[in-house]
């Protein structure tokens, strides 16, 4: 089943044109790595996927179901309530965390399922400190995000979206504000969930770790979808850009 569907996305802001014409479908249990120099239009293409910016031209679809459609040339969105109850659907893990600062680490995980989703703090506590255990995190409930490294907040933060149960999740640069021994755990924990066929579509500049994990990897340039594929093809590509842009990462 196709969970997210994107057709035609087109998004400027003032005269500089950022996505032109993109379109993505992820199906159920598959992980897309989206990659590119920056200034391509990746977050920008996520933070429309997750309804956190709003398109100029485009559709988007969630378990078939249309949220923005075209009307007279231009992106209509669905009533807030329906776009309330889509975004149930979905999770997205931020570079820089999130967390809420004056919040222990297992408030920041209950903290949507029993205030956004309306559950029991007996039936979502339980849930929580499962997926604390599934971090490595365990002993660190009671804990600050302040005092956590940048890699367990990470852990948090995608606990926390977990939380919520979506049928998709979304990763914004997990790593970018990490340092490489930090940046493994993150990954680790990402690797994980792809075996356990998590939906995923990961925005991401660790090259390798796209390779491996992915099901499809797009890799956009100048606001457009420049090559897409299976990481052979796609790191494989003869496509200019593409070697140039995998040339420069080499070099440094």
């Amino acid at each position: 089943m196709v969970y997210v569907e994107m057709k035609n996305v087109e998004k400027s802001f003032d005269d500089l044109e950022v996505l032109k014409g993109i379109s993505l479908s992820v199906s159920e249990g598959e992980v897309v790595s989206i990659i590119g120099p920056s200034g391509s239009g990746k977050s920008t293409l996520l933070r429309l996927a997750t309804l956190l910016d709003t398109m100029n031209k485009g559709e988007l679809s969630y378990m078939g179901e249309q949220v923005v459609r075209m009307e007279h040339g231009h992106s209509v969105y669905e009533k807030p309530a329906k776009l309330r109850e889509i975004k149930a659907d979905f999770g997205l893990v931020f570079q820089n965390f999130n967390l809420f600062p004056h919040k222990t680490v297992l408030k920041n995980i209950i903290e949507a399922p029993i205030h956004v989703q309306k559950r029991k703090k007996e039936e979502v506590l339980p849930e929580a400190r499962e997926l604390l255990s599934r971090m490595g995190l365990s002993d660190k409930e009671d804990y600050y995000p302040s005092q956590l490294s940048g890699g367990q907040q990470q852990r948090v933060a995608i606990a926390r979206a977990l939380a919520l149960k979506p049928k998709v999740l979304y990763f914004d640069e997990p790593t970018s504000a990490l340092d490489p021994e930090l940046t493994g755990e993150v990954l680790k924990v990402i690797r994980a969930l792809a075996e356990q066929k998590m939906t995923m579509v990961i925005v991401t500049h660790e090259m390798e770790f796209a390779r491996q994990i992915s099901d499809r990897v797009i890799f956009m340039d100048k606001g457009v979808v420049a090559v897409e594929g299976s990481p052979e093809e796609v790191f494989g590509s003869s496509n200019q850009r593409m070697q140039e842009f995998l040339g420069k990462l080499s070099a440094n």
